[in-house]
């Protein structure tokens, strides 16, 4: 059986201490690797601990080839593991909210700056992403097709399709919020509607929620009968969760079944890409279009 086990980081994290944070980080991927983790994701800005309202975290921010993805890199290739990195990327554009995905030998195969930034908050201040690149990750299972969204692009299912529409099997989600039942029941309905595995990871309790989750995509058995297609769901409490994804299972399943772009109408969706203002009731000053 194909199988990708994807270790999900749950940990409150140690605020702006990013030498704290490396060290806990480090720490569980040891673990994820003992366990047989293919892949090990991080919450939402880990090298900060998603601690935006603080003084001074902008000032943190550091390029795709420093020392901090530069000590992942060694990690992933000392245990043999791919992990999804997050962090304040330093950039000529400005800073991004970013996750880079290293393979299991040390590699730097996907970077993604979040697109929906939290323009209503202090995410004002960083510059938002504007695609959603997908990679072939050479996994122990073969090459495993993989993308990955940030938080708030969660809340929109635009950023789930266009994943889908690049080809992306499983979706690496950092989180940084109250994973709340309607946020929860989101993360079901992007797997469902685009038949694509998608795993979160969150910070626990006492900064958010928990309750890091994944859900393979496979909402029926091969005889039609609905099916639970959670695969995981954490407490609140701090720990390292392993999400297992049959691959054989999931490409099967997607190869015959009728959601992702089986039966989409594109041609009825103009309204979707247009750059129009938005109208009442949805005008916000802040936005960015």
């Amino acid at each position: 059986m194909a199988e990708l086990v994807v270790a999900v980081v749950q940990e409150p994290g140690h605020g702006l201490d990013v030498s704290a944070n490396c060290v806990a980080a480090a720490a569980a991927c040891r673990v994820a690797a003992a366990q047989g983790a293919d892949v090990v994701v991080l919450p939402e800005l880990w090298q900060i601990a998603y601690s935006v309202d603080d003084d001074g975290w902008l000032e943190l921010a550091t390029p795709i080839d420093g020392p901090y993805v530069a000590e992942f890199r060694r990690l992933a290739r000392e245990l043999g593991i791919a992990i999804l990195v997050t962090f304040l990327e330093q950039t000529a554009r400005g800073v991004h909210n970013t996750a880079v995905l290293v393979d299991r030998h040390g590699e730097v195969v996907l970077r993604y700056a979040k697109v929906h930034t939290c323009d209503f908050d202090t995410e004002r201040h960083l510059v938002p992403g504007d695609e959603y690149p997908v990679t072939a990750l050479d996994t122990r299972s073969g090459p495993v097709r993989v993308g990955s969204m940030i938080c708030y692009d969660r809340e929109f299912p635009e950023a789930a399709r266009e994943l889908m529409l690049g080809g992306a099997e499983v979706v690496l989600v950092p989180n940084a919020c109250d994973l709340t039942d309607d946020r929860f029941g989101q993360v079901r309905a992007r797997a469902f509607e685009n038949m694509q595995a998608l795993v979160v990871a969150n910070y626990s309790a006492p900064t958010y929620n928990g309750r890091s989750c994944a859900f393979d995509g496979i909402a029926f058995t091969d005889e039609e009968h609905n099916r639970n297609h959670c695969v995981l769901e954490a407490d609140a409490g701090p720990g390292l969760h392993l999400a297992r994804i049959d691959l054989d299972r999931l490409r099967q399943y997607r190869a015959h079944e009728t959601w992702g772009d089986a039966f989409r109408k594109p041609r009825t969706y103009r309204r979707l890409a247009a750059a129009a203002a938005p109208a009442p009731p949805f005008r916000r000053p802040e936005a960015r279009r």
